[in-house]
């Protein structure tokens, strides 16, 4: 049976969905630190990311995009939010929400102590393993403040995680 120029489309966009999602739901979680809300935030980057498909599918690094959309969109989700009553706090992480996606809760506990931009650097580098340019251009710095950020963070999570483990070694 012949395939149509359409469902090659669908076919790309799933294939591509299929093996980025974990990777861009590790990369939202690690800057936001709520699963949930990761999950949501994710689930409205692909549908944007199908909406525009032909020019999403040309970018250098379409995950990277779904990932900066992500955020993007917490951002703007947060202005709307931020004159209602908050019941509950998503900024707080909770480890039992973390399972089932490998990232170990006290790693995330420390990302969530790390500056907004710092966790968008450590995403993207390290979670997404792009490179400088590319987390520099997706986020709209400078590859040199993307080094800078990115250099804190690691000294600042070694410090951390170090305390962390040394804190239970003493048990």
């Amino acid at each position: 049976m012949p395939v149509r120029i359409g469902d090659v489309e669908h076919l790309k966009f799933e294939d591509f969905y299929q093996e980025n999602r974990d990777a861009c739901l590790r990369a939202v979680l690690a800057t936001t630190g709520d699963r949930q809300l990761a999950e949501d935030l994710v689930a409205e980057a692909f549908t944007r990311a199908w909406m525009s498909w032909r020019r999403v599918s040309r970018h250098p690094a379409p995950h990277a995009w779904i990932v900066r959309v992500a955020l993007n969109t917490r951002v703007t989700w947060w202005r709307r939010r931020r004159h209602e009553v908050a019941l509950t706090d998503h900024e707080t992480v909770n480890p039992a929400m973390a399972d089932g996606i490998d990232v170990d809760p006290t790693l995330l506990v420390a990302l969530r102590r790390l500056p907004q931009r710092q966790r968008e650097v450590v995403a993207l580098r390290v979670f997404l393993d792009l490179d400088t340019e590319t987390t520099a251009r997706t986020l709209g710095i400078a590859p040199g403040t993307v080094t800078a950020h990115l250099s804190r963070a690691v000294a600042t999570l070694r410090g951390d995680l170090a305390t962390v483990n040394s804190q239970e070694g003493e048990r």
